[in-house]
């Protein structure tokens, strides 16, 4: 009998313990990379597992967001996230806000910086080059070409204009000087190598993208997802936000 008895035990002591070793799945928005990568050995270590970490935009991880399987954390925008709690494929217990990101002006590395601090001189500034590029896809998209629209620059700009799929190909075109600028959050235009960071849009245009994380309600290890989660909120971060070019909130 008891031979019986720790027979059926050991799968389920292997299925506790392949359990415990399942790396924590992330989904993360593309605004939010920078923070994570920084602070991923320190989460790791938080939570004892290993994160495997799939970035996109917001847009590019709607699909799998929705599905409501396979992930354990999503850091995305703030509208999807309160989506994704409405549905119910986000805990509303584990949702918390982290941060809020600016949209800003980038430029080859080591061309002039225009002058982007007025409305008059953004405005020049956008007529006088020869092509800007931004995300097809990205949540900073509508606070773009309604800025172009108040400018008075929006047909102009129609010939100027380099869409792509993603921060990573738009500020690429910068670095490959097809385009003079890109437009997109500041925290996706610092690390990126060959380009430098001009400044925020002025605030009458700003629209700022804020991010939120929270756990799934398919989460497979729900404990380690909320630890996870609480350190990426807590305030002792906040200088690592601030150093990506988010505000922390």
């Amino acid at each position: 009998m008891m031979k019986r008895h720790v027979a059926w035990a050991i799968p389920i002591l292997l299925a506790h313990f392949a359990l415990a070793q399942s790396p924590i799945r992330v989904l993360a928005s593309n605004g939010m990379r920078t923070v994570v990568e920084q602070l991923k050995p320190a989460t790791e270590k938080a939570t004892g597992q290993d994160l495997a970490i799939e970035y996109n935009s917001t847009a590019g991880l709607k699909p799998k967001l929705e599905s409501g399987q396979g992930y354990d954390v999503a850091i995305v925008t703030v509208e999807m996230m309160d989506e994704l709690v409405k549905s119910g494929k986000i805990a509303p217990q584990s949702r918390v806000d982290l941060a809020r990101g600016a949209i800003g002006v980038g430029i080859r590395a080591g061309s002039p910086k225009p002058d982007i601090k007025t409305p008059a001189a953004l405005k020049q500034a956008l007529l006088k080059a020869k092509a800007v590029s931004y995300a097809q896809d990205g949540a900073s998209r509508p606070a773009i070409e309604k800025m172009f629209s108040q400018l008075g620059v929006a047909g102009q700009m129609k010939t100027k204009i380099l869409l792509e799929q993603g921060s990573v190909r738009s500020a690429g075109r910068v670095a490959s000087g097809d385009a003079d600028f890109v437009l997109t959050l500041m925290s996706e235009i610092l690390p990126v190598k060959g380009l430098e960071l001009v400044g925020p849009l002025p605030a009458q245009y700003q629209g700022y993208v804020s991010f939120a994380a929270g756990v799934s309600a398919n989460a497979v290890n729900p404990s380690q997802a909320t630890t996870l989660v609480k350190f990426l909120a807590s305030p002792a971060n906040a200088s690592v936000y601030k150093a990506k070019g988010l505000e922390p909130r």
